[in-house]
């Protein structure tokens, strides 16, 4: 028992209880998709409007960091608010004393010490998120994901969440490098819809893109809803085509 109640007690064979327990609360969380393509990078968030009366509006899954920065989340939605405040923070505070944007990885890992600083002193918990952090810097385009550890893995496409081992079945099979944005935009919509086992709604997915030289930005209604249709489109055409096969 004082392995499970103590973060700064390690277990006999070197494990933190209290973090393998935040990362259960990742896995519980909203399927977030995020995936690299020739000259940007995606972020697709299902946002699991679980009624009617709620508005759709009011749920928040992608954030913008910087200009260039944005995030996806997964897990507790407070605890998620708070890193991204601290990431817009050293944002800011690297713009006012260097005149620059700061570098994706850069900040992905001052949010990742910051994540690990919980870790690490008693009457602290972890943090029960997980964020996929994408961004566009002097050295390209970048997608990285963050633990509630503190560890970050830079990746061309993962998922974080509820689905994330359908999900990455397949990435594994399909992803492409050097896909164009339609091609990943489509490839990540039937991976969400195959996750989550359910007509898509544009109401109920948020879309974040970046590109090089290009700003992070959210699709509107409209573009959700004709990337949905070609999705769609391409999934029936995929069925017909093994129909024929058989």
């Amino acid at each position: 028992m004082a392995y499970d109640r103590g973060i700064t007690v390690f277990s006999p064979d070197g494990r933190l209880f209290q973090v393998e327990y935040a990362r259960e609360a990742v896995k519980k969380g909203t399927t977030t998709i995020g995936i690299k393509f020739k000259d940007g990078v995606l972020l697709v968030v299902d946002k699991r409007v679980s009624s009617r009366l709620v508005e759709p509006e009011s749920i928040e899954k992608i954030y913008d960091i910087d200009d260039y920065i944005g995030c996806a989340t997964s897990g507790l939605v407070a605890d998620a608010r708070i890193l991204v405040d601290q990431a817009r923070k050293e944002a800011q505070v690297h713009k006012v004393n260097y005149g620059e944007n700061i570098g994706v990885e850069m900040l992905t890992k001052k949010v990742c010490d910051y994540e690990q600083n919980y870790t690490q002193y008693g009457g602290a918990r972890p943090f029960g998120t997980a964020l996929l952090v994408a961004g566009s810097d002097d050295l390209g385009t970048h997608l990285f994901e963050t633990d509630p550890s503190g560890a970050l893995v830079a990746y061309k496409a993962s998922c974080i969440g509820t689905g994330r081992p359908v999900v990455m079945d397949i990435f594994e099979k399909d992803f492409k490098d050097n896909m164009s944005f339609d091609a990943a935009l489509k490839l990540a919509l039937s991976a969400l819809a195959s996750a989550i086992e359910e007509k898509l709604n544009p109401e109920s997915i948020e879309i974040g893109v970046v590109k090089t030289d290009e700003k992070f930005r959210r699709l509107t209604g409209d573009e959700k809803a004709k990337a949905i249709a070609k999705a769609e489109e391409k999934e029936k055409k995929a069925k017909a085509a093994a129909k024929t096969e058989e």
